[in-house]
């Protein structure tokens, strides 16, 4: 079997996503794992789509042109051996507190660390009334492998945290 990336952007409207998932019906692929979000009016789906290698190849012809009809950019890549995202260890992790410039990178980077995948991820800055610094609040789901004990992460997630002034905890999803 072959397998596709698809990624698709563009102006967010009704029957988009119904129209993109009868085509790839229709190409006898199967979607083996996707992705949708909204931002604002755009919208934003990828795929990874599976088949044999004449379906796959009719993929890459036929999705831009429904992209088209929509007036949506495509992009697509053909991979190998996707494996479905690991579901049983999924966490919620939540960090609060004053935004400042770097603070992902010290996120992103004790989950590289620790050889986790971030699968979600959604920050909101604001401003409490009174107060002269932004805040942020910052929700994701994590993927963690099994050898890790989530309360034991937890502490150094906390400790980490703690030493960049952000508060924040990781259970289990």
């Amino acid at each position: 079997m072959h397998q596709l990336i698809v990624t698709i952007l563009g102006k967010d409207s009704i029957g988009i996503l119904s129209s993109l998932i009868s085509t790839v019906s229709e190409l006898h692929c199967n979607i083996l794992d996707s992705r949708q979000a909204v931002y604002g009016q755009d919208f934003s789906l990828t795929m990874i789509l599976e088949g044999t290698q004449t379906a796959i190849t009719k993929a890459e012809l036929t999705i831009p042109q429904i992209c088209n009809q929509y007036d949506l950019l495509s992009m697509m890549k053909r991979t190998k051996q996707h494996s479905k995202q690991n579901i049983e260890r999924l966490a919620d992790v939540t960090v609060e507190g004053v935004d400042a410039i770097g603070v992902f990178k010290h996120i992103t980077q004790f989950f590289a660390q620790h050889q986790i995948t971030i699968t979600a991820m959604r920050q909101n800055t604001y401003r409490n009334e009174g107060e002269l610094a932004d805040r942020m609040r910052c929700k994701m789901v994590v993927s963690i492998p099994a050898d890790i004990a989530l309360d034991v992460l937890n502490l150094e997630f906390q400790t980490m945290l703690s030493g960049i002034q952000l508060s924040g905890h990781i259970t289990k999803h």
